[in-house]
Order: structure tokens, then C-alpha cells, then sequence
């Protein structure tokens, strides 16, 4: 029996293409920071790490980060179910806007940002007068933070939601089931793997956001400084060394975000049946 026919070419060639274009566009340059890290010394590296002012912005960065991430998975997760449940005007305009935050160039959303948390900013002004600070402080750089993940949950739990069958949250009401029951007992469980590689992929995103934070957070050290503004400073140093070594941080920490984000969209499809 004959093996199929594809368009492309066969296995070993597109093979080795995919190696070759990975290797030049991440492997190399991936390995070469590495190189970069250990190039001053194991001694550099450590005393790199553990300097106050590194692990204050590392500690600032994966805060703020997961913070963004549970508020984006609960808004998210609202926001991807209106769309795909219900029609009403504006629904298409509204959808359309959910990808606003990959299109804009990063630095002008942090303007906007500043220009609406600011303390004389449309909303900056009113959280003032709660004595509530948003712009040059760390609620500031996490309403940054979810702005730059919102997408990835949203995106991540549309086709689900849209996948999944109202027939049985239809039998969970014919069995006597209220919509809070309905909704922790049947929907939420079916959801759950979605909501967490979505959450995963916002939180990945944004640990290494720099733009639209930078103009947001004043980047005060020990207080509103992240780690990536923090290896910009050790560039222009010139301590590529130090610098690297905190890339390589962030680089294992992505690393790892993003082979969870893959477990649970692999947990999600034998979930939802999609294999």
C-alpha cells in the first residue's frame, strides 16, 4: 500500500527546515545568552541573583504578573462566554476589540495607560480621591499586566465554550439542578483546563511585558522596578554578563510557563474529547 501523497515535501526534508529556522531563530541566539550568563563566572551569576534590588524587581515581576493572570482568568472567562452565548449590537466590534492589546505597540498603551491612571487622569483623579495610587505603583503596572494578557484567555476559552453543548446543562435543569449548580457541577469543570492554559499564557506574557509598563510603574528600585527594566539598566552598564544572567531567569521561568500552558491545553482536548 502506497503512503499518501502531501502538498509539502516529505518528512525528513521538512525536518530538517523546521530545525534549521529553529536553530537560527531560537536555539542559537537562546544559547548564546546562556553563554553570555556564565561568561563572568559562577561566582558573578550568584552574587547577580542574589543582589536586594534583582530579587525585588524578580519578585515584583512574577507578582504583579500572577496577579494580572487571576484577574484576567475571571474576566476572561466572562468575557469569552458573552461573546460566544449571546447576540447583541455590537457584538463583532466587540470581538474585534478582545485583540486590540496584539495589534497596539506596546509603549502606546502604556501612554494611554499612564494617561488614564495618572493622578490628574480621567480615572487616575477619581481612585485619588479614595487615596487609592494606580499610576507609579504596583497596582498601576498590574493593570498593565492584564491589559497585555486579557487576549489570551479570552482567545483560549472561545473555541471551547463554543464546542460545548448546551444539551447538558439543559439535562442538568431537567434533573432539578439551579444555574449555581449548573454552572460549578457542569460548566466550570468543562471549562477548567481551558481557563488555566489560558491563564498560564497570560501570565507568560506577562512576565516579560516591558512597554506598556515602563511608562506606567515610574520605576522606582525596590518598588515599582522590573526585572526586564532592570536588564536594560545593566545593558547601558554594560554588564552584559549581569544582564544576561537575569535573562536567563526569565528565560527558564517562560520556559516552564509555557510547557504547563501546553500540559493543560493537552488535559483541556482529552477533556472536551478534541484529541
Amino acid at each position: 500500500m502506497s503512503s499518501p501523497r502531501h502538498v509539502l515535501p516529505g518528512f525528513r526534508l521538512s525536518l530538517g527546515f523546521t530545525i534549521t529556522y529553529l536553530s537560527l531563530l531560537v536555539l542559537f541566539p537562546l544559547s548564546m545568552l546562556l553563554w553570555k550568563a556564565t561568561s563572568g563566572g559562577w561566582d558573578h551569576m550568584i552574587s547577580t541573583l542574589t543582589q536586594a534590588r534583582v530579587l525585588a524587581s524578580l519578585k515584583l515581576s512574577f507578582g504583579a504578573s500572577f496577579a494580572a493572570a487571576l484577574v484576567n482568568a475571571v474576566f476572561g472567562l466572562i468575557t469569552a462566554w458573552a461573546l460566544e452565548r449571546y447576540s447583541f449590537p455590537g457584538r463583532r466590534l466587540l470581538d474585534a476589540m478582545v485583540d486590540l492589546p496584539f495589534a497596539l505597540p506596546t509603549a502606546v498603551a502604556g501612554i494611554a495607560l499612564v494617561t488614564l491612571y495618572a493622578p490628574n487622569g480621567w480615572i487616575g483623579a477619581w481612585l485619588a480621591k479614595h487615596e487609592i495610587k494606580a499610576a507609579y505603583a504596583p497596582l498601576g503596572i498590574t493593570i498593565a499586566l492584564a491589559f497585555v494578557g486579557f487576549p489570551f484567555v479570552v482567545r483560549t476559552l472561545q473555541p471551547v465554550i463554543a464546542d460545548l453543548s448546551m444539551d447538558v446543562e439543559e439535562a442538568a435543569a431537567c434533573l432539578g439542578a439551579n444555574r449555581w449548580q449548573t454552572l460549578t457541577r457542569v460548566v466550570f469543570p468543562a471549562l477548567l483546563p481551558s481557563t488555566l492554559a489560558g491563564t498560564t499564557l497570560a501570565f507568560g506574557r506577562a512576565v516579560g511585558e516591558y512597554g506598556s509598563v515602563v511608562f506606567i510603574s515610574g520605576n522606582l528600585p525596590f518598588k515599582t522596578e522590573i526585572a526586564p527594566l532592570l536588564i536594560t539598566m545593566r545593558l547601558e552598564e554594560y554588564d552584559y554578563s549581569g544582564a544576561a544572567t537575569i535573562g536567563v531567569v526569565m528565560l527558564a521561568a517562560s520556559f516552564l510557563i509555557l510547557l504547563t500552558s501546553n500540559l493543560l491545553t493537552q488535559w483541556s482536548k482529552k477533556r472536551t474529547g478534541r484529541v
